[in-house]
């Protein structure tokens, strides 16, 4: 297949345990810039066993982003299938993920969650306090579903995208980026909010903009690349 960084529908025909791997492989990526400040600042409260400690953290952090995965390869494949058979559905779908997802961004939620994860000295002393073996991935895993409730919505558009399109993986690190580390992050994701409004009107035109949901991307992902006689 040779389709491009906007052609990629569905899960691309891999396995469920190849795709959990893969988007857990993926939002680590996505969300390193959003977790390394906090990972920096927690590193510097241990003083013994700090690889371990630091991976289990990660792992926890991790661990909150890879449970997607599941939901995500469902939707993918559902909403793959019903592209190539009710284009019209397919195209509404869409719609509803890019409106969902700005009407989101418009949230006192949304706002809440960006600012546990632009200002995480704030809850760097709730993490310390946690006892037990299981402290670091716990403080993680909390950390992890705080980026989660702020980015959720976002990880959505990669339904309508393409679960593998690098373009819109790249577009899309990049505004939780600016979200998370800009000093008007906040006024940033709330335009964010309202192009993906725009972004929604724009689908209703033409489906093209949503190549993840686009039955035209689908029929050529299945046709052969070479052809046989008959």
């Amino acid at each position: 297949m040779d389709m491009g960084l906007w052609g990629m529908p569905g899960t691309m025909g891999m396995s469920f345990g190849s795709f959990i791997v893969m988007w857990t492989l993926m939002m680590a990526a996505m969300m390193l810039s959003s977790m390394a400040p906090l990972a920096l600042l927690y590193s510097r409260t241990i003083s013994t066993h700090r690889g371990p400690r630091l991976t289990a953290f990660g792992s926890g952090y991790i661990m909150a982003w890879g449970a997607t995965g599941v939901a995500a390869f469902i939707a993918a494949d559902l909403f793959g299938d019903i592209a190539a058979d009710r284009p019209t559905v397919a195209q509404w779908v869409a719609v509803a993920c890019f409106t969902a997802a700005g009407f989101y961004q418009l949230t006192p939620l949304k706002m809440r969650c960006l600012e546990h994860c632009r200002s995480p000295l704030a809850h760097l002393m709730h993490y310390i306090g946690f006892k037990g073996p299981a402290r670091d991935m716990r403080a993680g895993a909390h950390h992890g579903m705080f980026c989660l409730g702020c980015c959720w919505a976002l990880m959505v558009l990669m339904v309508a995208f393409g679960v593998m399109n690098v373009a819109a993986m790249v577009s899309l690190a990049l505004v939780i980026a600016v979200e998370k580390h800009w000093r008007h992050g906040e006024r940033f994701a709330r335009t964010v909010g309202v192009v993906a409004v725009g972004w929604a009107l724009l689908i209703v035109v033409d489906p093209g903009f949503a190549p993840g949901l686009d039955p035209d991307a689908v029929m050529q992902m299945d046709m052969p690349t070479g052809g046989m006689g008959s």
